[in-house]
């Protein structure tokens, strides 16, 4: 079977393969996304909702100051929600944070074939974790996710959507995309897009640039998204309604303060010491080996995951 790039898996179809792979990836989007249970603790839970706070807000700072792309911080707060919604975090240890995030953006820029200098980025945020450290937390992490890294993300569907519009202009319909990706780039800090598969995102989020940039256009535009067979309506109205939400807020924001884009999130964490502990955490990070024919073992099999 023919592989292809789930960050952009419709582009080197084939045409006779392309009705049954486009079936497969919208029917595999669950394996790529947190478990329920994670949005009810963020819903009900302080510990939860601030811990993904202060991740999220630790992951973008790691793209201001190590000047990584929008996408490389957007796959590692992915990779964060899918696994602390599979891993028991002990709640008593602010370190084990700091190493999820750190781990995760590590393993991101890896699978984006990005450099990512984590002891400059460490040495700015006041912690440090030896190399071996991070790369035995992201084992931890690969393994609690079955190693599928190459995620779908709503950035999988916005060609395959906008290729329905009818767009003949190039700069329009690269203008649409841009403001598409803006969105989805925004709201992803929101807990309530957690409820929402990626292709419900990404039509959503077309759905909202075009309200914006082309109003006349919009009711066509959206008869053609809700026409695909693999959407669900009401989902894609509910997710367009509470972007719409999220876009209000961060305009709101952005036009009465000069803060970042991380302060915004309100980080509240002191930068205190990392401490030592005993914690269900340490331990499981203690227990992956340390050989260095294991970590190799490690890393070839990312580069598999990547080339597969």
């Amino acid at each position: 079977m023919e592989c292809f790039d789930l960050e952009d898996p419709f582009t080197s179809l084939k045409h006779h393969h392309q009705s049954d792979t486009i079936s497969a990836v919208f029917s595999s989007e669950s394996d790529h996304m947190p478990y329920f249970n994670y949005l009810q603790c963020l819903k009900t839970s302080d510990f939860h909702a601030s811990f993904r706070q202060e991740a999220v807000s630790l992951i973008l700072q790691a793209r201001y100051s190590c000047n990584l792309d929008p996408y490389t911080p957007y796959l590692a707060v992915t990779y964060m929600d899918r696994f602390v919604s599979r891993q028991d975090i002990p709640q008593s240890n602010p370190w084990v944070l700091r190493l999820i995030a750190i781990a995760c953006v590590s393993l991101a820029a890896k699978m984006k074939d990005i450099h990512f200098c984590y002891s400059n980025f460490q040495r700015e945020e006041g912690f440090a974790f030896d190399a071996s450290v991070i790369q035995r937390m992201e084992l931890l992490i690969l393994d609690a996710l079955d190693w599928r890294m190459r995620s779908i993300t709503p950035f999988s569907f916005i060609g395959f959507f906008v290729s329905s519009f009818e767009l003949k202009d190039p700069p329009l319909t690269q203008a649409l995309k841009g403001r598409a990706v803006d969105i989805i780039l925004q709201a992803h800090n929101e807990i309530k897009m957690l409820e929402f598969k990626p292709s419900t995102i990404a039509a959503s989020a077309l759905l909202v640039a075009t309200h914006e940039l082309f109003p006349l256009q919009f009711p066509s535009f959206e008869t053609s998204v809700l026409s695909c067979e693999y959407l669900n309506k009401e989902n894609v109205l509910k997710c367009f309604n509470a972007m719409l939400e999220c876009e209000w807020i961060v305009h709101t924001v952005s036009s009465s303060s000069t803060r970042t884009p991380v302060s915004v999130l309100d980080r509240y964490c002191t930068k205190s010491e990392t401490g030592s502990t005993t914690s269900t955490m340490a331990a499981a990070i203690a227990t992956v080996p340390e050989k260095k024919d294991s970590k190799r073992g490690g890393i070839e099999k990312l580069k598999t995951v990547k080339g597969s």
